[in-house]
């Protein structure tokens, strides 16, 4: 592998760069995200036993406009759900606003500072409908750039891998052309293998963990999805994990399928090849990433 240092060109400095603005998002997301629920549990924490995710879209309705218990009984059902239905909400109706009304009598949140309370809040929202903007203008454009790449259509027909994983491997790896075999982006990932010893000690065999952390983590990030979604590799780790000869350990299964997925996209990409879910499982025996 090229070890120079790699300046990506054209569409591939436009990904890189529109892939970190996506995690620098992402990371504040969770940040104000943190904030709203710490927000919730202090002052209403009943509120997410009416509603298991306050950033549906009526959940954000009432925290928008009634947020507090006491605004909320101010409120009543028959306007709550008024309200609701001038955003054509239909996933929630009368019910679901007695059940509001009904813990916000029976709250337990603090009832000190409420006025400041809800300006907080409010700055919180705000921060968090600014952030969700600007991670739609950003993926928009992830996606425009990412369909003049050949290979990416046929990467994302593959069930389990969705536009994030597929954007982010492209954005750390660059130009697939520069990589002549799937091993040096293995490398490049730090998921080759190299022992722990020194002198006369042997230790235990680990994957190096060098070089691009983020491509690491976006492999990782992907198995779940793919194992659970995706028949192939799903029945590849099972294999890995269950056969009667030096079963792998779940750990060890996924670094090897994070392996494989690095190969088929590398096929896809550089050879312009079709996805073979029948010859990835037809070489799944051939792998001896571990020793016996």
């Amino acid at each position: 592998m090229v070890m120079e240092p790699y300046i990506p060109e054209g569409v591939y400095a436009e990904l890189r760069i529109g892939m970190n603005s996506r995690w620098q998002l992402v990371k504040n997301l969770d940040s104000i995200k943190d904030q709203i629920n710490r927000w919730l549990r202090i002052y209403f924490p009943e509120f997410l036993r009416v509603f298991a995710d306050w950033e549906g879209i009526a959940a954000l309705v009432v925290l928008h406009e009634f947020s507090t218990p006491d605004q909320v009984k101010q409120k009543g059902v028959d306007e709550i759900v008024k309200r609701w239905k001038q955003d054509k909400i239909r996933a929630v109706g009368r019910k679901r606003a007695e059940r509001l009304v009904e813990a916000a009598k029976i709250s337990t949140g603090i009832t000190e500072g409420l006025v400041a309370a809800d300006i907080e809040l409010k700055i919180l929202l705000d921060d968090y409908d600014q952030k969700m903007q600007q991670y739609q203008t950003v993926m928009e454009l992830v996606e425009k750039l990412m369909m003049e790449i050949p290979g990416v259509s046929e990467i994302l027909n593959i069930k389990g891998i969705g536009l994030v994983t597929a954007s982010g491997f492209i954005a750390e790896v660059g130009d697939i052309s520069r990589f002549s075999h799937p091993k040096q982006i293995q490398k490049f990932a730090g998921l080759n293998l190299r022992e722990n010893s020194s002198g006369k000690y042997k230790g235990k065999t680990k994957i190096s963990k060098r070089v691009r952390k983020r491509l690491r983590a976006i492999l990782f990030r992907a198995m779940m999805p793919l194992v659970s979604k995706n028949k192939e590799f799903r029945a590849i780790h099972k294999y890995y994990t269950t056969r009667q000869n030096n079963p792998f350990k779940k750990i060890q299964s996924l670094i090897l399928l994070c392996c494989k997925l690095i190969r088929v996209m590398h096929a896809i990409l550089a050879k312009k090849v079709h996805y073979e879910p029948e010859k990835l499982l037809l070489d799944m025996k051939k792998d001896e990433f571990f020793a016996a």
